[in-house]
């Protein structure tokens, strides 16, 4: 099961009582106070793990509370401090005060242990309070109270570059060919439910992570379909990858505009965010009139059609890419960095997606 909110009570440990008492010893005359702390209460901890990648392990609970400190005892022996919880969280998770929506932790990296809530401090024995004045003190503290705080994790996937695109265009089906992920897929709308992983492999030693998110429909910014509930996925991208159904009933123009509209609506940070574009489904019509469609999306985009071979491995169409003849990179941030007409079924240029990605990705801006 894919979670990617919870809301929890979360609770550290109280600290220990204090103890009154005096030492009891045969041929020890008024062997005054003796009395121990308590001991600390827990500390609640985060933890990220890279062994999850869901929040589905806090599911059905409410309220998680660290262990409570003991009470001290005679003969100044203090208590046991309380066991510190630690919960574990997949690598992008945020940690916000639900009461004020503040954002306490951002939870990034692999191995990463915070400290969320510190455990109540333990309460002196009697022993402390011996004085010339006061030789038989019968006080002691008790233990600092716990901290309870109402928070929201939320999961935002880590990912090189985030899939945006309208129901049924053929997401899933690129990032099944060209990563490790295995999707579900289906020839009708909605088939992705939940957001999905996938390691692209663009080299021997070069590799990056794309994410691919359920489909968006017109209105999802203001809560329509699936594309409110998982936009936050794309956020923490660094490029965003637009597919277009090239044989979709809705032209390329219209998808396109529509996607950008709900990503603007959604946050204007996502929308700066470099991006390209793939044309996916090629193999569904004959040369000519895909060539047709993709100069008249071209000229919309005001980008100029011009054939690359650098990335051309396995390539049928052209490849229109944001650059010069020296393929050396100038980016303007109101065009999209590449633009690219693929056939995942049929394996048309999609090797050639994969190096242009990477070369993206590696480009500093």
């Amino acid at each position: 099961m894919f979670v990617d909110i919870v809301k929890l009570e979360l609770s550290s440990g109280k600290g220990g009582e204090g103890c009154t008492s005096f030492r009891k010893e045969k041929f020890v005359v008024k062997g005054g106070p003796d009395g121990g702390d308590g001991g600390k209460g827990g500390d609640l901890i985060l933890e990220v793990c890279n062994n999850t990648d869901t929040l589905s392990s806090f599911k059905g609970k409410k309220k998680l509370k660290a262990k409570d400190g003991e009470p001290g005892g005679g003969s100044r022996c203090s208590g046991k401090a309380g066991e510190n919880l630690i919960l574990r969280v997949p690598p992008g998770t945020q940690v916000f005060d639900d009461d004020t929506d503040e954002l306490l932790l951002d939870l990034l990296e692999d191995g990463q242990r915070l400290k969320l809530i510190t455990g109540g401090k333990g309460g002196m024995g009697n022993y402390h309070f011996k004085n010339s004045r006061n030789q038989t003190p019968t006080y002691h503290q008790p233990g600092l109270p716990a901290t309870t705080l109402n928070v929201r994790f939320e999961l935002k996937l880590i990912a090189d570059v985030g899939l945006v695109g309208f129901p049924n265009v053929g997401k899933s089906t690129l990032i099944s060919t060209i990563s490790n992920a295995k999707p579900q897929i289906a020839n009708y709308e909605f088939t992705t439910l939940i957001p999905n992983l996938g390691v692209v492999s663009s080299g021997e030693y070069s590799s990056f992570v794309m994410a691919d998110i359920p489909g968006i429909i017109e209105g999802a910014s203001c809560g329509k379909g699936l594309g409110l509930e998982f936009l936050r996925h794309i956020q923490r991208t660094k490029t965003v990858l637009f597919v277009l159904d090239i044989s979709n009933y809705k032209d390329m123009q219209e998808q396109y505009r529509s996607l950008k509209i709900e990503l603007q609506r959604y946050s204007k940070e996502l929308v700066e965010n470099r991006y390209a574009i793939v044309l996916t489904k090629i193999d569904t019509m004959t040369t000519t009139i895909a060539n047709k469609k993709i100069d008249i999306f071209l000229k919309y985009l005001n980008i100029k059609k011009t054939t690359k071979q650098k990335f051309a491995l396995d390539m049928n169409y052209n490849y229109f890419l944001q650059n010069d003849d020296n393929f050396e990179f100038t980016y303007d941030n109101d065009k999209p960095y590449f633009v690219l007409p693929i056939s995942s079924a049929t394996n048309t240029n999609t090797k050639a997606v994969v190096f242009a990605l990477q070369e993206m990705l590696d480009v500093e801006l």
